[in-house]
């Protein structure tokens, strides 16, 4: 009996590591991966519908939001860190204290993507256009920050898992391991989907949201699946 138990968990565990079944929202549909300026394509780009993916309890929910990300903000000890990015009119990083909220510490000139926690380390992204960066921030008598990375890409949007940062651009995606960037995937049809949010459940199961719908990603067997919304209202 004993022997059975223990045949039975290694054969669940495999199972798991292997990569788990993840139920995609029934309001989307799986649909085949459009080339970058078909038909097909535009039509995504013309939906008002946008979605963000996310985590909750171990499940993925999709919710609608919109296009444009506002501001990043991070509490920190002593007030706040807000990130702008107005896209061609640039943005900004800048420090607001919590005894003086009047008193703005500007810190870098920028498009200024996501600010976060992570290793007890801050760190914040920046990108537009044809370009992005990952830099760390550090506080002693003033703000100073080095830059990590560099990419080819605007980053859009992160999120960490299992102490790997993933990280969503323009047109592909990338893990950040031991501050080395790593290119998965390049020139994806998410291009002028606006991505706006990453949900990582093992490397074989990673959401993105976007304009029109989901892709899922299977980094392991650089497989790339898109499921559109079965009903976009269009422009």
């Amino acid at each position: 009996m004993e022997k059975k138990m223990i045949i039975l968990f290694v054969l669940c565990f495999c199972f798991y590591c292997a990569g788990q079944e993840i139920k995609i929202p029934d309001n989307f549909m799986e649909s085949a991966i459009p080339k970058v300026e078909s038909k097909e394509w535009y039509g995504l780009i013309n939906s008002k519908d946008s979605y963000a993916v996310k985590k909750e309890n171990n499940k993925l929910v999709v919710e609608k939001n919109s296009f444009y990300k506002g501001n990043s903000e991070l509490e920190i000890e002593d007030g706040k860190l807000i990130g702008e990015n107005k896209g061609e009119w640039g943005g900004e990083l800048y420090f607001q204290p919590k005894k003086d909220k009047e008193k703005i510490v500007k810190i870098k000139f920028g498009n200024i993507v996501d600010i976060f926690k992570f290793q007890n380390k801050i760190y914040f992204t920046e990108g537009f256009g044809i370009w992005g960066s990952l830099y760390e921030l550090t506080k002693d008598s003033v703000f100073t920050y080095r830059k990590i990375e560099s990419f080819g890409d605007a980053l859009e949007a992160l999120t960490i898992f299992n102490n790997i940062i993933y990280i969503v651009s323009h047109h592909g995606f990338y893990k950040v391991v031991n501050q080395e960037a790593i290119s998965i995937f390049r020139n994806q049809f998410w291009r002028g989907l606006y991505p706006n949010s990453v949900a990582v459940f093992d490397e074989e199961n990673i959401f993105i949201g976007m304009r029109s719908g989901i892709a899922k990603l299977n980094i392991v067997k650089k497989e790339v699946s898109f499921y559109r919304g079965k009903e976009l209202d269009t422009y």
